[in-house]
């Protein structure tokens, strides 16, 4: 379709017709998705080839003291008169020893196992005394900040290596290797980026990474009720749990409880999703528009929704919509304003009807999500450029012209990678579905799930609950993996990232 026919197209058109193009385009781009993922892989490994094959050529060209780096780190340095950087080499190399003489090789070597030997209690004369054994949650906590460090030292390990041989090169040319103070001088000067970031780096290693991967090889393993250390063991048992989740036939349990809640996930997500920003801009469209008064109390009154802590508007929506809560009590008494007679309304909002909770969780959504959607809007309707309605205005458009050619196109622009974000914050949205209605209405059907529970409220309970710490770490697992496809993909495809210089 030509552009002259596409701006010709009413609003439904141009939906229907984008939509079409979305989905017809989809394949491809989940191909170049998961392409562009292999090429990275690739060009992963050919680094790694390039890197040996610059660590045997550096080794061969090197003289007697850079070879030498190559198992004291630092002497190439120390040779070449740069003391301070060879020190420090060294020092990393000697406490790398000892950690691992004295603490590291002890977990590590057990790494393949989780240990072999349990707690026991054995008689002791007249008394009973406790023998430990191995403990599988620390052998795989020390065996990653094993690996972890073994990986911080080979870095040090190829640096300590080419500023050997650099040193080498500088002195072979009648130069000096630069000082402390110059070093010092260009880390708080030409380097600064890497001195500014150096802690935050150390930082989210430490509380983030490593216990991201520590949560990642427990989905590997059987940690559960049954294998609790110190007690008992727990051991690698492969893709076992990945294969549960999806092994209707062997784990009927699992597998249909996983599919039904990713099917509610998503409904959940997309319907949490739209209807907040539909809505929200509707109402934000109200507030802006010219003429209304009191444009600072209507924001006033939505900041102050915002202000009250989510949790308590959930619990106390939560108690309103019980048997005997406030929407029951209400609707006895409308009921009785005509027949005085009336029985009182007993409608289990959240606690019988799957159909009806998960409707009434979408609407207390709407209520609890549509403040901050206002004030995003609002601040960006108040932020396009008044030019592009007057030329609008200039060549005749009326409102719905404008909405559909200005301000629609301008905030899907601004706001499509805050879609993202609200999409995959829904996806995890705990608090609304937990609080509101703890996942119920209850089911046999399901594996310690209820009918609106959604993918992450069954991790948590599989995590608080059943203790099935394995089962719920392979969910987390494939919640990020299609959360990560699915925001990349789509925001890929979003005019915001591909046509960045549309409204500049």
């Amino acid at each position: 379709m030509k552009y002259i026919d596409y701006v010709q197209l009413n609003p439904f058109q141009r939906f229907a017709y984008n939509a079409k193009n979305f989905f017809k385009a989809l394949p491809g781009r989940v191909a170049g998705f998961f392409k562009a993922i292999g090429n990275a892989i690739v060009k992963f490994i050919t680094g790694i080839g390039k890197g040996f094959a610059n660590y045997g050529k550096t080794f061969v060209n090197g003289d007697i003291m850079t070879k030498l780096s190559y198992l004291i780190f630092g002497i190439g340095d120390i040779s070449k008169g740069k003391y301070y950087k060879g020190v420090l080499f060294f020092v990393a190399e000697v406490l790398y020893i000892l950690y691992m003489a004295s603490f590291g090789w002890g977990y590590i070597s057990k790494f393949g196992t989780l240990g072999t030997v349990k707690t026991m209690q054995v008689e002791d004369g007249p008394f009973t005394k406790t023998v430990f054994g191995d403990n599988s949650m620390l052998i795989l906590l020390y065996s990653v900040l094993t690996i972890v460090i073994t990986i911080a030292v080979f870095v040090v390990y190829i640096a300590n290596i080419k500023d050997a041989y650099r040193n080498q090169l500088l002195v072979a040319a009648g130069k000096k290797p630069t000082s402390l103070r110059t070093d010092v001088k260009d880390f708080l000067d030409g380097k600064y980026h890497i001195t500014l970031l150096s802690f935050p780096v150390l930082m989210i290693g430490v509380f983030q990474i490593l216990p991201l991967i520590f949560m990642i090889l427990i989905a590997f393993t059987n940690y559960d009720a049954k294998h609790l250390p110190p007690g008992e063991l727990f051991t690698w048992v492969g893709f076992g749990n990945f294969t549960s989740v999806f092994d209707i036939a062997g784990s009927a349990t699992r597998a249909t409880t996983f599919i039904g809640l990713a099917k509610w996930t998503i409904i959940w997500a997309v319907c949490a999703t739209f209807t907040n920003y539909i809505l929200g801009m509707i109402v934000a469209l109200m507030i802006n528009k010219k003429g209304i008064k009191f444009k600072a109390l209507w924001r006033t009154l939505f900041v102050i929704a915002i202000a009250v802590p989510q949790f308590v508007s959930l619990l106390l929506m939560n108690q309103m919509l019980q048997v005997d809560g406030a929407f029951n009590v209400l609707l006895t008494d409308i009921a009785r304003l005509f027949d005085p007679s009336a029985a009182e309304v007993q409608i289990k909002w959240v606690a019988s009807d799957p159909t009806l909770a998960k409707v009434v969780v979408i609407i207390v959504n709407l209520w609890v999500g549509i403040p901050y959607t206002i004030l995003s809007m609002s601040g960006i309707l108040m932020n396009i450029p008044e030019d592009l309605y007057e030329s609008a205005r200039i060549d005749g458009a009326g409102p719905v012209k404008t909405f559909t050619s200005i301000t629609l196109p301008y905030m899907l622009f601004v706001t499509a990678p805050q879609l993202i974000t609200q999409f995959v914050g829904n996806i995890n949205n705990f608090n609304v579905i937990y609080l509101l209605t703890s996942g119920g209405p209850t089911t046999e059907q399901y594996y310690q799930a209820g009918h609106t529970d959604i993918l992450v409220t069954w991790l948590f309970k599989l995590t608080m609950t059943q203790q099935d710490y394995n089962l719920a770490a392979a969910i987390g697992i494939i919640v990020f993996i299609i959360c990560a496809v699915l925001s990349l993909i789509v925001f890929n495809s979003s005019k915001s990232a591909r046509d960045e210089e549309a409204f500049s």
